[in-house]
């Protein structure tokens, strides 16, 4: 079984990924980002750092910001982003 989760990036802009499958146990990476939680299905996970206040982009576009330094393979999600 491979500890790559499945996931979904729509742009080469992005920032987040999603993820696509439910398999939420440790360890599992994301292309070459290495997950830092267990995070749900359907939920994004940060590509690279993201600064505080920098933008969160999803389908090339932003959907919003970072209210505190985001690391790579950090859960993006509402405790983390407006």
């Amino acid at each position: 079984m491979t500890t790559q989760r499945r996931h979904i990036t729509v742009d080469p802009r992005d920032n987040v990924t999603t993820l696509i499958d439910d398999r939420s146990q440790l360890p599992a990476i994301v292309g070459e980002v290495e997950l830092s939680e267990a995070v749900p299905f359907g939920h994004k996970v940060a590509l690279c750092a993201i600064a505080q206040g920098a933008a969160i982009i999803k389908y090339g576009v932003p959907i919003g910001h970072a209210l505190a330094p985001i690391a790579a393979g950090e859960h993006v999600h509402v405790h983390n982003c407006a």
